[in-house]
């Protein structure tokens, strides 16, 4: 028996936010390998499935990406619908890349089911637009993490400091870092920035200021995942959102 994997975005959190497709999978899934952040009333849906947490989450016991792909080879040949969810979209920093290829090379029919990117989560959290007419004509997602034993890079830096709108993951963590890194490169100290985490969950969180103050605003949040946006668009959106209350 060959199954297939169908490597499924689960969204930034909340369940309502998950496409038809993915709701549709999980309920026929067989098994499901599930990131550490999904939550569980998005497993809930999952109703016949044997869940395999294999998260992983900074600075803390993580499942090693070798054995994930193993195992996604190994439980297709013995169920028919394998669901590999996936925090946010699949293609987008969830090391797709790795698992698609050792689907294939196994000979594993294999699949993506796009999901709402954390990203476009906080933006409709902020009520912004990552896009502005007359102030933002690009948008760019990076994130400064790397992969265990990885090369550092700052890569993401250069196409950060190039964006009219840039979109940060997995950042808030090394806030100091970020806005050294951007302001080295030119990058006004005084442009806006937010911080959203758990953008679309429950208990989100969002913090506002300039890049100059990344570090004390990323203090304010807790422990969950966090993005960072920085960009006049956000300013915009907070003026906006401001003459509106007012």
């Amino acid at each position: 028996m060959t199954g297939t994997v169908y490597l499924v975005g689960a969204g930034p959190g909340a369940a309502d936010l998950l496409t038809l497709r993915a709701s549709r999978l999980l309920a026929e899934a067989d098994v499901v390998l599930h990131d550490a952040l999904v939550g569980e009333d998005v497993l809930a849906l999952a109703g016949k499935a044997k869940l395999y947490n294999v998260g992983k989450r900074a600075g803390r016991p993580s499942t090693d990406q070798r054995f994930i792909c193993r195992l996604l080879a190994r439980l297709a040949g013995r169920h028919r619908i394998v669901v590999r969810l996936k925090g946010g979209d699949p293609s987008l920093f969830g090391r797709a890349g790795e698992e698609l290829d050792a689907c294939r090379a196994a000979g594993v029919p294999v699949s993506i089911v796009p999901g709402v990117s954390a990203g476009f989560a906080a933006a409709a959290s902020l009520g912004a637009s990552l896009t502005l007419r007359g102030v933002a004509r690009s948008v760019t997602f990076v994130t400064p993490a790397t992969a265990k034993h990885g090369v550092p890079s700052n890569e993401w830096a250069v196409a950060a400091a190039n964006a009219e709108t840039a979109v940060v993951y997995m950042g808030a963590v090394g806030a100091a870092r970020v806005r050294d890194e951007l302001v080295s490169r030119s990058v006004p100290a005084s442009r806006p920035v937010a911080l959203v985490e758990n953008a679309s969950r429950a208990d989100e969180r969002i913090v506002r200021g300039t890049l100059s103050e990344l570090p004390e605003l990323a203090a304010q949040l807790g422990d969950g995942p966090a993005l960072i946006v920085i960009g006049e668009a956000v300013a915009q959106a907070s003026a906006l959102a401001r003459s509106a209350a007012a």
